[in-house]
């Protein structure tokens, strides 16, 4: 809306100083066209702007000028600038919401506390893109259009209509209530209900969204984490999936739990080693899983496995051992 960024442009200004049309159009995602309207537009609401020229001229407001925003302790920014540090907001379709709503919250600060506030969110760093091995996380996002539709009718209570395309699937249309909204490691979900079941979709899926005028069959009040939790053990007992018994070496416990769907059971060994008991969603899952590790894990059970990793190993000692 204009008077968002209307309130946006003049928050950059009082942050940054002097700043060209060029640096606030890239800023605010508009044109440059777009900005010297909204420039005229502020100079005739009473807003003190003016234009300096020349090679490193640019926009400024009046020295002294402050807008009326609510004020904020110095912890309270702190949490809502490093709260605004994560990714999560992007799989909502909300990041230029947050980058707006960051800049009001730098604002609302008392000038002695600006400075300090900002300096110590940017030593602090929440889901990093890669991990102490560089392995970057893998994020799918969906168009912000899509999203926004669908963030509207779940806001609203309708019902919503969604172009989903589910894996190995030809994408097909599904008519659903949805009931909230969720991030998981970077990836979005929609929880909803079909015809009275459960369903859970990946945004990243969904290629077109169309919220409908018919109020959604839903209950008043939700618990999006104990539903989040129920659906998640669904997934996690239905299907395909596979339990393997794995005696393993303890310091790669982590890689193994971290890749698994659940872990049932777990015991150390005398020797030192651990026997967990695990599932994983099918059996290419697992296989991959356990070659992963190499000798510090063993897969005990189920004999399958144990015969396809067997019988990956000889042939890859097959292939080293004949001369190039």
């Amino acid at each position: 809306m204009r008077a968002d960024r209307l309130v946006s442009l003049v928050l950059l200004l009082r942050q940054h100083g002097r700043l060209s049309a060029a640096a606030l159009a890239g800023r605010l995602e508009v044109s440059t066209r777009t900005v010297l309207r909204d420039i005229d537009a502020l100079s005739a609401a009473g807003v003190p702007v003016y234009a300096e020229r020349g090679r490193h001229g640019g926009f400024e407001l009046l020295p002294g000028f402050r807008t009326e925003l609510t004020g904020l302790n110095h912890d309270e920014a702190l949490a809502l600038l490093v709260a605004g540090s994560r990714r999560g907001a992007q799989a909502f379709g909300l990041g230029p919401a947050l980058a707006s709503a960051m800049r009001k919250v730098v604002d609302a600060l008392p000038e002695s506390y600006q400075a300090t506030a900002a300096g110590a969110a940017q030593r602090l760093l929440i889901d990093p893109e890669a991990d102490v091995l560089s392995r970057r996380l893998v994020t799918e996002e969906a168009p912000d259009p899509v999203v926004t539709e669908i963030r509207r009718a779940v806001f609203a209570g309708h019902k919503l209509r969604i172009h989903y395309a589910a894996v190995d699937q030809t994408p097909k249309w599904r008519k659903v209530d949805p009931i909230g909204l969720v991030t998981v490691r970077e990836q979005g979900y929609l929880l909803a209900t079909r015809s009275g079941a459960d369903r859970t979709y990946r945004l990243s899926r969904v290629l077109a969204a169309e919220e409908l005028a018919e109020p959604a069959q839903r209950p008043e009040r939700v618990d999006l984490d104990q539903a989040w939790q129920e659906r998640s053990l669904q997934f996690r007992t239905g299907g395909d999936q596979v339990t393997v018994l794995v005696r393993m070496n303890p310091a790669r416990r982590e890689e193994l739990v971290g890749t698994a769907l659940a872990v049932l059971a777990e015991e150390a060994e005398t020797d030192g080693r651990l026997r967990l008991e695990v599932t994983f969603q099918d059996s290419r899952h697992a296989e991959w899983a356990l070659w992963h590790l190499g000798t510090n894990a063993e897969a005990l059970t189920p004999q399958w496995l144990r015969d396809s990793l067997r019988n990956r190993a000889a042939e890859i000692a097959t292939l080293y051992r004949t001369s190039s």
